[in-house]
């Protein structure tokens, strides 16, 4: 039985505006496949170009984190907001820029007991602090994040991160959205 991508409509690449063909037709060429978050958020124009732009402000900026720690946030807020796609999706990601094939995995399903160097840990508790009960959020988990070796600078990426994650694991559960297969083997094996 083919299980939908969405509850809601999807669009296919070839149905998008020209822009945004363009940009995630790009996305593609590289990767091989058209993720499934921009098929069911493309039948929203106007919210697919502000994720995207938003998206690419957070994760593609020059940054004291790296693109692997980026991933890493990703997948830890993910993990905790019970996000099935984003927890497949970044995890293939993060597998594929730290080349570490089993992190992902740890991180997504206990992120507590995965082991964790001082800085990713660090950078992973302030991400769960935020992402688990922001209400909370405090100068005691800032503080702590500093005294682990975080700058400021950093504490506000893994915080932009959080939060773009968090925005789109409660979009990804409105829409019971299905990660591609493909990303679930990828970075799991060297290239050949």
């Amino acid at each position: 039985m083919d299980t939908p991508v969405s509850r809601f409509p999807v669009v296919e690449l070839d149905d998008l505006p020209d822009d945004l063909r363009e940009r995630i037709g790009a996305i593609a060429e590289r990767s091989g496949f058209v993720p499934n978050i921009f098929r069911a958020l493309g039948h929203r124009p106007a919210e697919l170009r502000a994720f995207l732009d938003y998206h690419d402000a957070v994760m593609e900026r020059e940054s004291p984190l790296s693109k692997a720690e980026r991933e890493l946030v990703v997948v830890a807020t993910s993990g905790a907001n019970h996000c099935t796609y984003c927890v497949v999706a970044h995890g293939a990601i993060l597998r594929v820029r730290s080349k570490e094939p089993e992190l992902a995995d740890h991180v997504g399903i206990n992120p507590y007991g995965a082991a964790l160097d001082p800085r990713r840990r660090a950078i992973v508790d302030l991400a769960l602090a935020l992402a688990l009960d922001s209400a909370s959020f405090s100068d005691h988990d800032l503080d702590a994040a500093r005294d682990a070796g975080l700058t400021d600078e950093e504490i506000w990426d893994v915080g932009a991160v959080t939060a773009l994650f968090a925005m789109s694991n409660r979009l990804a559960h409105l829409t019971a959205l299905r990660p591609n297969p493909e990303f679930f083997g990828m970075g799991r094996q060297p290239r050949g």
